[in-house]
């Protein structure tokens, strides 16, 4: 069985064990298995076989027996014993916003739905409303999700995920003799959040060898096409890769042309026509015929066309041939320019590490300060904190900030405080403004439409404490589509109040999203990229957040974070400037 055949039946089984009531460790031991197999870099019968899957994070032994039996059978006898009381559709309406496992129970149960069809069917004629505790509101919500496409979500490859796959083989290429240069192209180098199919490129005198390396990989499960010049295959998480390998004199030529995109490569093109030239893969032509002549290097390619090189990041037709055109385009911020990370949360909340541990990886990574942003308690499931637990989590984190500071290291007080309808903040002020740092940032909507939430958001960035707004729109790249909000006036609030907005490095969130970040960079408003590590290896995902800023247009002027804790301080509001260093509890 594919990797992904097997991921698709534990998340199944999952989903029917929620609905069916199960202890929630077990339904969260079903799902995080089938991640675990749905990432995985080799085929997992194999390692079923070879009795290492164990191997992988969290699968211990039940798991690995089930899927034992699910290779020997088919199917499991926990799976089948659910699919026999709840029919596979009851998985498709949990998916739907507002229609969470017991509802979704309910309305099989009461009203025989079984299907988004019929969900759908029952809202427009009024059946849900029927039901006690539901209502007209509810009916309408659901409504509208299922109108708005909401529903059953295509798996998504993100950023992350692709990005070490294709990061590997590449190594793998650039280590084969007679390979002079391979490089990630498409949208891959172009730092999409997400991906459809990975495109490597290479360059040799002899491509054979280095294509039949390239299928031979024990990552690949299938070889779908091997050529002279292309080999194509499938990964055993189910991701297409397709490596294309021509002559060093070609280089330039292919990598510019596939990294794309599209919209980027046809004003090339119209460019190029311009000067009476033909442009493709193969180099420049006369528009009136002859050969075309290669380029070597992607610079050749933009100087022939009178431009600078421009970053793979920024190339979507957006404005950035003009500016190269112009000599004017802007040194986009690197990871190595960041200094601190301003969003972490610790074992306090929902983070998997002491306040010490989280600083230790920062210090790790290089860097100079970390500031530590709890919950607070309205984020619901039991992990926030009240007013006198963020007090308490204060006088940790300042226990142990005070030997770090003494090596140069600042280690922050701090909340991500959640904003509640009207703005008002889930901690009294007066906490708020003992802190060193106030992130501010809603978790889900609560009931509030599109005015009522950008009002919410624009209040909380006027409040004096708060320092940043974070994941402005809540989006979730492989679940949860963005609340409607205005960003535009929330940037304008952000730029009158100085409140910073924040590019969470999440690779599931990335949010601000990169037109917003040139919008805000445009606005005058100061970016934070900021990691929302929740345990000490969450620190890494900041190259995420780095790659999202730099589709922005981002320079390290731009971002706070690329500054020294001491000098962060002259960015903020004049009520959080605290002077150089953290506010220390006598």
């Amino acid at each position: 069985m594919r990797n992904s055949e097997i991921a698709n039946l534990f998340d199944l089984l999952g989903s029917l064990s929620e609905l069916d009531g199960a202890v929630v460790y077990k339904v969260i031991a079903y799902r995080k298995a089938a991640e675990r197999f749905r990432s995985a870099p080799e085929s997992i019968e194999r390692m079923a076989a070879e009795g290492r899957l164990t191997e992988l994070a969290d699968i211990g032994g039940t798991i690995a027996t089930k899927v034992d039996e699910l290779l020997a059978t088919g199917t499991m006898a926990a799976l089948e014993k659910l699919r026999a009381v709840y029919p596979d559709g009851l998985v498709e309406m949990m998916r739907v916003p507002g229609v969470g496992p017991k509802t979704a129970k309910r309305l099989h149960t009461e009203l025989g739905i079984d299907s988004t069809d019929a969900l759908k069917a029952a809202c427009e004629a009024g059946h849900i409303r029927e039901l006690k505790g539901l209502g007209e509101k509810k009916e309408a919500g659901i409504l509208e999700a299922l109108q708005a496409g909401g529903g059953p979500r295509k798996h998504v490859i993100l950023l992350d995920h692709a990005l070490e796959r294709a990061e590997a083989l590449v190594a793998m290429l650039r280590a084969e003799p007679g390979c002079v240069a391979a490089e990630i192209a498409g949208s891959l180098r172009r730092r999409k959040e997400t991906i459809g199919d990975v495109d490597l490129v290479a360059a040799s005198d002899d491509p054979a060898p280095i294509l039949q390396r390239f299928a031979e990989h024990p990552g690949v499960q299938d070889v779908t096409a091997l050529g002279d010049a292309k080999a194509s295959v499938v990964l055993h998480d189910g991701m297409q890769v397709d490596l294309r390998v021509i002559e060093p004199a070609q280089w330039g030529s292919l990598l510019q042309h596939f990294t794309g995109s599209k919209a980027h490569n046809v004003a090339l093109r119209e460019r190029a026509r311009s000067q009476g030239l033909s442009l493709s893969e193969h180099g420049f032509a006369p528009v009136v015929g002859g050969d075309a002549v290669p380029c070597a290097t992607e610079e050749e390619v933009y100087g022939q066309l009178g431009l600078q090189w421009i970053p793979p990041e920024l190339r979507e037709n957006q404005g950035e041939i003009e500016v190269a055109a112009a000599g004017t385009l802007p040194i986009l911020v690197a990871l190595s320019e960041l200094q601190g990370d301003v969003h972490a949360h610790t074992d306090a909340s929902d983070g998997h590490g002491t306040p010490r541990v989280m600083a230790e990886a920062a210090i790790a990574r290089g860097l100079s300060y970390l500031t530590i942003t709890d919950h607070s308690k309205a984020v619901g499931m039991g992990i926030g904190l009240d007013a006198d637990k963020t007090v308490a989590n204060m006088k940790v984190v300042q226990r142990t900030a005070k030997p770090l500071l003494s090596k140069g290291f600042y280690l922050l007080t701090g909340i991500e405080v959640d904003i509640m309808p009207g703005g008002l903040l889930d901690l009294p002020d007066e906490v708020l403004a003992e802190l060193d740092w106030v992130v501010a940032s809603a978790h889900g909507r609560r009931g509030q439409g599109r005015d009522a939430l950008t009002a919410s958001m624009i209040a909380a960035a006027e409040h004096p404490s708060v320092d940043v707004i974070a994941h402005p729109t809540g989006r979730l790249l492989d679940g949860r589509e963005p609340y409607d909000l205005d960003v535009e006036a929330l940037i304008e609030a952000c730029a009158r109040t100085g409140t910073f907005l924040e590019v969470n490095a999440n690779p599931k969130r990335l949010d601000l999203r990169p037109e917003h970040v040139r919008a805000a960079i445009a606005a005058g408003v100061k970016i934070c990229i900021s990691s929302d590590a929740h345990h000490p290896a969450g620190i890494d995902v900041l190259r995420y957040g780095v790659d999202c800023a730099r589709r922005g247009w981002a320079t390290a002027d731009d971002i706070v974070n690329t500054r020294s804790w001491p000098d962060l301080q002259a960015l903020r509001k004049p009520t959080r400037h605290f002077g150089p260093g953290p506010k220390m509890s006598p």
